[in-house]
């Protein structure tokens, strides 16, 4: 308690980056369930939290690790890719698996016309590409000794490719739809790309900041674990017991607690929402009554 009232008392905090962008509601949602209210003002880029020993600021994705590595911030979520394409040297504190719209990583994609020639990445050779994500492009081709020009890209990059500005484009995907909508085809993956909490190397030497910022890691990953996650509590008689308890799944086993002075249990597990729609009338089948699902915030 006295660390803690020292710390608030020299202003001492830890200052943490959110990536402003596609996945800053997605960062904050997150923080959220793992027991931070971060507080937006329309043009504020220094949100509030409940937390007097954090304060927070949104910088964009491709800017984090470098305000990290400077000492400007001293911890932030960012992509493997920015942190890749910036040669940031930083603590690598912990690899999460969120993105903007699913569970799935982040692609770095070759891309060219669907009518194109071009097939494979050799194909390339002394042809032009156009990226936001120059210099690690870049060093891929040199590395497999393909000669290309690589252009920086400002926005609409599958566009110049469209347009024959660039003769390929090596851009952001999940999914592949909008490459495929504008009559693009991938022909070669160069990179997956997840968000990472990373710190600055001197902070994370200070033990009050290198505490918090693995406080940080611990509760998100717990956040993380528990999306698409719910609870189940039943109560069955002993007679149905196993019946129940066989069909149910759980992360390790459900928990079986006796009712006081009586022949029936109380259940208790986690599982997947995706199978409570069926998993519940197979319960109701084989026994169990006063069925309660409940949300999860964190599994730890």
């Amino acid at each position: 308690m006295a660390d803690r009232q020292s710390n608030q008392n020299n202003g001492s905090r830890v200052k943490v980056g959110i990536p402003k962008g596609s996945l800053e509601d997605a960062t904050i949602e997150l923080f959220r369930r793992a027991g931070w209210r971060i507080s937006r003002g329309s043009r504020n880029y220094f949100p509030s939290v409940d937390d007097e020993e954090l304060s927070f600021s949104l910088v964009r994705a491709q800017e984090m690790s470098r305000f990290v590595e400077e000492g400007i911030l001293d911890a932030g979520i960012t992509g493997r890719d920015w942190i890749l394409e910036n040669s940031s040297d930083v603590v690598w504190v912990e690899e999460l698996t969120y993105s903007k719209t699913s569970s799935r990583p982040a692609r770095w994609v070759l891309i060219v016309p669907e009518n194109s020639p071009f097939e494979s990445i050799e194909d390339l050779e002394g042809r032009r590409i156009s990226t936001e994500l120059v210099n690690f492009t870049r060093k891929y081709f040199e590395e497999r000794n393909i000669n290309v020009k690589v252009d920086y890209s400002w926005g609409t990059t599958e566009a110049k490719v469209v347009e024959g500005i660039a003769d390929a484009a090596v851009e952001v995907t999940e999914t592949g739809s909008i490459i495929r909508a504008h009559g693009l085809k991938i022909i070669h993956e160069l990179m997956q790309s997840k968000p990472y909490l990373i710190a600055n190397r001197d902070a994370y030497g200070v033990p009050f900041k290198r505490k918090k910022i693995d406080t940080i890691s611990l509760l998100l990953k717990g956040a993380e674990k528990a999306t698409g996650m719910v609870g189940i509590k039943l109560n069955v008689h002993k007679d149905n017991l196993e019946k129940v308890v066989s069909i149910l799944p759980s992360l390790n086993a459900p928990t079986v607690a006796g009712l006081h002075q009586s022949d029936w249990y109380a259940v208790e597990s986690v599982v997947s929402e995706r199978v409570v729609r069926e998993l519940v009338p197979q319960l109701l089948e084989n026994g169990a009554e006063g069925i309660i699902e409940y949300p999860l915030n964190k599994i730890l």
